[in-house]
């Protein structure tokens, strides 16, 4: 499937680019001729996948989705990353979770500790396997042709270019390096245990374990085959490679293990219903955009989100069933992903993701915070109502709101608020709808009707002239996180027109904003300032 094959190269471009790159730009990264990249990111912002702004192009968060099909199919993350955020608090230092990803890693959870120097990979990122520390470990499973691919790449890309998340090496091939990562693993192999002494950069230091999965056995070592590798990582200033292992390596194991007591003691997960007809929309988005919208490739996409929690393997009758293609259509779809090494067959009839799937946006996106999930759906919201809209969050204390985006309208007279505003929360709509979810004696009986209602209405309360209306954003926990309003002068719109005309178109994006909101935040954290 040529078009498929031609948007995920663009997906990735946009990756690497940190999840923003102009059309032109995405023109020469790609080769691809101007006309066919239009029509594929038409497309792609059709799914919701990237959002056009003028000449840019930038990823969105629902692209989210296709990792958190993997995440959710493979399952670590929910299961271990607990394990792995208390042993950071514990220590105080920066751990780790990753996969192997080929004859790299990959990360699929980070625990960072905030420092002037600090942790800075994201998830999804890849790393080479020989400048880490549970690279060593996963090579200790490595087959001969395993071996012969990573010394092939080993020679092609000497500097580890490819590799945009770590700075490349400031020499070509030296032979040194790569028979110190094969007595490395040697050793790895031996101690079940791996340090990085600043392989990556100076200053960084880490040192690894292993979790091991108990449902794989046969010719797998003892206490089954690497899941997934747990990681301290550090700096000098703190502690030296040495140290890790002197002092933070017992830790680290008694975490491993408690981690692998999860896995024994968790029983798979009931096959869930799986999604349904996730292609019917196609036709109707052909039918409305004409030779602009590239159906193979909303179609192709939509095989990777048939995968998820107790769906990690799957038929190519499963897969057809589930996305509402046609049996040919899907298994060009696997076959075209087999070939990007996006699924990998498990049997003789049944694929699953590859951890490369989180090199469709992960990264970038995996740092979004809510005031630039909102951002967007704020300026829309604006243009339509053609008011000034705002999102704000309560401060530590809950006696005021915090203004954290912003989108104003071009008015003579307007409401002059920037981001970093904070006002008394009992006065506003803003305030009001966050302190809903909190008993409050002085405001019980309006915070009462708001919550009942939905939504805050305050009139000329804060200042003489000033109408808010304010709706409330709930995270995937249904707790109020942020909430979202527009302000105006009274004399532009009635009590009544502030519930008839802009509370549907408020709700609408509040809306909007949780869906992406609840996307982002499946496996990762999402900062709400």
């Amino acid at each position: 499937m040529t078009p498929l094959i031609r948007g995920i190269a663009v997906l990735r471009e946009l990756t690497e680019a940190d999840g923003t790159l102009s059309l032109s730009g995405l023109e020469r990264a790609t080769g691809l001729a101007r006309s066919t990249v239009d029509r594929i990111t038409a497309t792609l912002a059709r799914m919701g996948y990237v959002r056009l702004d003028g000449r840019d192009v930038r990823l969105s968060p629902r692209l989210m989705e296709l990792g958190n099909a993997y995440m959710s199919s493979l399952r670590l993350p929910a299961l271990l990353s607990p394990h792995a955020d208390a042993l950071a608090d514990e220590l105080d230092e920066s751990v780790s979770l990753a996969v192997a990803d080929r004859d790299g890693i990959r990360f699929i959870h980070q625990a960072t500790r905030r420092r002037a120097m600090s942790l800075s990979f994201r998830i999804g990122d890849l790393l080479p396997a020989e400048r880490t520390a549970p690279g060593p470990l996963f090579a200790t499973e490595w087959t001969q042709t395993d071996w012969q691919r990573w010394r092939a790449r080993r020679a092609a890309d000497p500097r580890d270019l490819s590799f945009t998340a770590v700075p490349p090496r400031k020499y070509g091939t030296d032979a040194r390096y790569d028979e110190d990562f094969v007595r490395r693993t040697r050793e790895a192999s031996a101690n079940g245990w791996a340090v990085d002494d600043q392989l990556i950069e100076p200053g960084l230091v880490a040192i690894s374990a292993p979790v091991r999965s108990p449902h794989t056995h046969g010719a797998a070592p003892a206490g089954g085959r690497i899941a997934c590798v747990a990681s301290v990582v550090s700096h000098t200033s703190r502690h030296t490679a040495h140290h890790l292992r002197t002092t933070l390596l017992p830790r680290l194991r008694s975490a491993v293990a408690a981690m692998e007591e999860e896995l024994r003691r968790t029983p798979p997960p009931e096959p869930g219903p799986p999604p349904s007809d996730l292609a019917l929309w196609t036709g109707a988005s052909k039918l409305q955009l004409g030779r602009d919208f590239i159906e193979s490739l909303a179609r192709g996409l939509t095989v990777l989100t048939a995968f998820g929690e107790g769906r990690p393997e799957l038929t190519l009758t499963e897969v057809a069933r589930a996305t509402g293609l046609a049996r040919a259509t899907a298994r060009r779809a696997l076959i075209t992903y087999e070939y990007l090494d996006l699924v990998t067959p498990t049997g003789t009839r049944t694929f699953t993701l590859t951890p490369r799937v989180l090199s469709l946006g992960f990264p970038p996106l995996s740092r979004t915070t809510l005031p630039e999930i909102a951002q967007p759906h704020l300026a829309d919201l604006t243009s339509r109502i053609h008011e000034s809209t705002s999102l704000a969050v309560l401060s530590e204390s809950g006696e005021e709101i915090q203004y954290t985006a912003r989108v104003a309208t071009g008015r003579v007279m307007s409401v002059n608020i920037t981001v970093g505003t904070r006002l008394p929360a009992h006065a506003t709509a803003l305030g009001r709808v966050l302190l809903a979810d909190h008993l409050d004696q002085a405001l019980e009986n309006t915070l009462a009707s708001v919550r009942s209602e939905g939504y805050a209405l305050v009139d000329e309360e804060l200042e003489e002239g000033l109408r808010s209306l304010a709706v409330p954003i709930r995270d995937r926990a249904g707790r109020v996180v942020a909430a979202l309003n527009t302000a105006m002068h009274a004399s532009r719109h009635s009590l009544r027109e502030c519930v008839t005309d802009l509370l549907p178109e408020l709700t609408s994006t509040a809306t909007r904003i949780e869906s992406d909101l609840h996307t982002a935040a499946r496996f990762t954290h999402v900062p709400l300032t």
